[in-house]
């Protein structure tokens, strides 16, 4: 079946925050991710567009939504993708809505995201949150959008098992007012040697700009990795940071 004009506009349409949020859909694109969703959310599945080929492979697994999946050449799906070079199958997918443990968050490890931009941070930190059993990544307003096609691709299917929600980090300080609340800074205390809880909100800040001035009154713990005797860089990379903290949470 050919796509029509509607169809490509919309699919189009969808490459853009503001009609992700008026639609509530997001694309999400490749073999992997797509079959994660079939398996975990597949009520969620709008609809599917796949080449032939991909569809023959797994059309066990798309039995139950076959009125929701229409075949395309590869020319067509070429259309629609967000990819230099498409992978065999796109989906349109309804974004989640967020739910928020509040008896796990009291009690367990959770991160705060002060404007991190780039989709390929963000998708990172998404995979380091899941692989860490980190269920609450909360991202303050001036973040990339999660269902942005980037950061869903370097995500790698993590969206689907964090919890994202959009928050100021003032109004979860007023909601769990006794929560140690750890930010990663330039000049804080050595995080291999300053003795931490296992729980509570790990602060993650922009990039190029850290944590913002206001984000960073409301800090308790002021932590950071230091350098080596012979190291050069500056800083680290947000995502990369974000690892090497959690990794030394986890394991207290």
């Amino acid at each position: 079946m050919t796509l029509s004009k509607q169809t490509l506009q919309y699919m189009k349409s969808l490459q853009l925050g503001k009609f992700r949020q008026k639609y509530n859909n997001f694309v999400a694109e490749g073999d992997k991710i797509v079959l994660e969703i079939v398996a975990q959310n597949a009520d969620a599945i709008e609809k599917i567009y796949a080449i032939p080929s991909w569809i023959a492979t797994n059309t066990r697994l798309l039995a139950p939504l076959a009125a929701n999946v229409q075949e395309i050449s590869p020319e067509e799906l070429k259309k629609i993708s967000g990819l230099t070079t498409p992978n065999q199958v796109l989906a349109i997918v309804q974004q989640p809505a967020p739910t928020l443990d509040a008896q796990l968050i009291q009690y367990d490890l959770s991160l705060y995201l002060d404007g991190i931009q780039d989709p390929g941070n963000m998708g990172t930190i998404l995979r380091i949150a899941d692989w860490f059993g980190i269920r609450h990544v909360f991202c303050a307003p001036n973040c990339v959008d999660i269902y942005s096609p980037k950061v869903v691709q370097a995500s790698m299917g993590a969206f689907l098992r964090v919890h994202c929600l959009e928050s100021n980090l003032s109004d979860l300080k007023n909601q769990f007012p006794d929560l140690p609340i750890f930010g990663a800074v330039l000049n804080g205390d050595n995080i291999f040697e300053v003795p931490l809880s296992k729980q509570g909100i790990l602060v993650i800040g922009n990039e190029s700009k850290g944590i913002a001035t206001e984000v960073e009154t409301l800090l308790t713990h002021r932590i950071a990795i230091p350098a080596s005797k012979n190291g050069g860089a500056e800083s680290l990379n947000a995502a990369v940071a974000t690892g090497i903290i959690v990794a030394v949470l986890r394991n207290r």
